[in-house]
Order: C-alpha cells, then structure tokens, then sequence
C-alpha cells in the first residue's frame, strides 16, 4: 500500500513569493545548497538517510531531493519510485566525482561532492561549507518564476558572465509517500519517502545570454506533483541556481 501526503501550505507560499525575485546582489550565494539522495526502498541501509532527508527538506537553506534507483529492484522488491533515468544521473555523478562505484544511501552536495547519505555530521558539514563560500567560489545564477493568466508557468535566467553553458532542469516531486513494503531486505517495513522526484527534465540550455522558458502547468510529465524545482547544471554537474515552485 502506498499512500501520498501532499505539501503543506507553511512556507511554501513565501517560496513562491522569493523564487520570483532574483538573489540580493548584496549576498548573491545565500541561495540553498542542493542535496540529492539517491535511495531505494529495496536498500535496508536506506531508511536512515531517508529519515535524515525528511529533516532537510524542511530547511531554507536546503533544496531536497529524493532520487530513487531502480538497480535494487532484483533483490525482492521493484521501487515503484524508481527509474534508470535516475540511475544515469547518480552514475554520472560518479564520473565526474572520480568515484569507481555507484552505491546506495548516497548524497550528493550542489553537484561538487557526495557522502553517504546516513552519516548526518558528513553531510551537515559539507552543507554548511558550501554555505561558507564566498561569490568567486559558489556560483550563484538567480532563476525568477511567474505564473500567467493561463496557468503557464514563466522561467527567467538572466544574462550573466559565464565560464561554461548549463542545462536549465526541471524536477517534479511528491512531498511525501508512505509504502508498506512486503518483499526484500525491508519487508514489513512502512517506510516514509520525502520530496521524491517523478521526473527530471531538461526544458532550455543556458549559454550566459538571457533565457526565458514557458512550462505547461499540467504537462503529463509533472501532472499531479506537489511542487515543481527548477536546477541550473553547469556541464561539469556543479550546482549554479535552484527555485521551487509550488503547485
């Protein structure tokens, strides 16, 4: 059995308001860090860092986001949140981390660095590095977000000095999910899931010139999400501007 409980309506108006504004110019890096879990129902060392993301995703200064692989799938239980297109990006991640293997509780910290998403002090101080850096080390590009009349939804990414092009991605996610799991290493378990991507897609390609995109507010591929997080990824995976948009 899986159940579903959406966003609630505390902060995430205020988060509308903020992604239609563009970062102070006086602190152009107090933008949130990203963290992206990669997980699997099927993983009994995953419920720990599944745990710990539900406490991130509460966070201001942390945008959240739950991967789910589908490589565990063989050992007795399918996520029904998985997907190889989730796969592939953990496993080039692993390319450009310089790592031999992909593995599971793994956070990934603004697309610079990982550690095992189960060792909180790891992961805190890595958050809290990358929150430290000034505007010559921390890219900070702002993405502003409106809504017209039509229920379409408008992204703007600003001219703006560039050492490279990035992908302009959007990521459509359910807050929460709760699943009695009845096979595998977790059977028996009720786990809790938190801000579980269904869909990553690439919607525009930023070269440094201004770039506005329109979005469907019902496209099939995010129809029925609670909230929509649009990613600025430059080539080489690092984390240049992020926005949340509730729906």
């Amino acid at each position: 059995m899986i159940t579903r409980r959406a966003f609630t309506a505390s902060g995430l108006a205020a988060g509308l308001m903020a992604a239609a504004r563009p970062a102070s110019a006086a602190d152009p890096t107090r933008r949130p860090v990203v963290v992206e879990l990669y997980t699997s129902q099927g993983c009994s060392s995953c419920p720990p860092a599944d745990a710990f993301m539900g406490e991130l995703a509460k966070r201001d200064d942390v945008v959240a986001l739950a991967f789910h692989i589908d490589y565990w799938d063989y050992i007795g239980w399918k996520d029904p949140f998985g997907d190889p297109l989730f796969t592939a990006r953990q496993r080039a991640y692993a390319a450009r981390l310089g790592q031999r293997s992909i593995y599971t509780p793994q956070m990934v910290i603004d697309g610079v660095t990982h550690a095992v998403g189960s060792r909180r002090g790891e992961v805190e101080a890595a958050i809290r590095q990358r929150l430290a850096l000034g505007a010559a080390e921390r890219v900070s590009i702002p993405i502003e977000v409106g809504r017209r009349s039509d229920g379409k939804i408008t992204v703007l990414v600003p001219k703006a000095a560039t050492s490279g092009p990035a992908d302009l991605l959007l990521a459509a996610i359910d807050a929460e999910h709760v699943t009695e799991v009845k096979r595998g290493e977790n059977s028996g378990r009720v786990l809790s899931d938190y801000n579980v991507v269904r869909s990553i897609t690439r919607i525009g390609r930023w070269t440094g010139d201004t770039l506005a995109v329109t979005v469907g507010a019902d496209d099939a591929w995010h129809r029925g999400a609670d909230a929509l997080v649009i990613l600025l990824q430059a080539d080489q995976g690092t984390i240049w501007g992020v926005t949340t948009v509730p729906l």
